[in-house]
């Protein structure tokens, strides 16, 4: 006690102060890191989130007619970041459009396109790694330009795909109920 009176009066006050703001400040820039934080293992490949503008729509069959992937909403030029941690095992041109694939643990592949890549293969990314730019031009697309991505898994057997929802990778931020009372 004896100490806290030593730097009692204005200038003991006023440091006393300073200390306890600086204390609040890194308290708050903690909590904003930590919730700013993405969810689970993958995230949105454009940011700020996109709105979707044709749905995953699965074929019955591989060879039948579908949408492998979902469109999203961009813009020319925009940076397409890698969705999870992964290798990239493609980065070229497929049909003459651009496209960068990345395999992930578990057997899991995601491919974006129309994308101008900006990483080569064997290359390791991490979750919201730049890739590469968005390109206009996707066909179906109505926004300034679209981002086809796609998600497929090795099944085991007799090295089968399985094309798969990639929106099914996002896990949006959980909703949390406070008890009424």
């Amino acid at each position: 006690m004896k100490r806290l009176s030593r730097i009692g009066g204005p200038h003991g006050r006023r440091l006393i102060s300073i200390v306890l703001g600086v204390i609040a400040l890194l308290g708050l820039v903690a909590e904003q890191s930590v919730s700013a934080a993405p969810h689970g293992e993958f995230s949105w490949p454009l940011q700020p989130r996109p709105a979707v503008e044709r749905q995953f729509d699965k074929p019955a069959q591989d060879w039948l007619p579908g949408h492998r992937g979902v469109d999203l909403a961009g813009t020319n030029g925009q940076a397409v970041l890698a969705a999870g941690d992964g290798i990239v095992v493609f980065a070229g041109t497929v049909a003459g459009k651009p496209v960068v694939s990345i395999d992930h643990p578990g057997g899991l592949r995601t491919t974006y396109e129309p994308v101008q890549a900006e990483v080569s293969v064997g290359m390791r990314v991490g979750r919201g790694t730049r890739i590469g730019d968005l390109e206009a031009g996707h066909v179906g697309c109505v926004a300034a330009a679209c981002l086809h991505w796609g998600a497929r898994r090795e099944t085991s057997g007799h090295s089968r795909r399985e094309y798969i929802d990639p929106l099914g990778l996002l896990h949006p931020t959980p909703l949390r109920l406070k008890p009424v009372t």
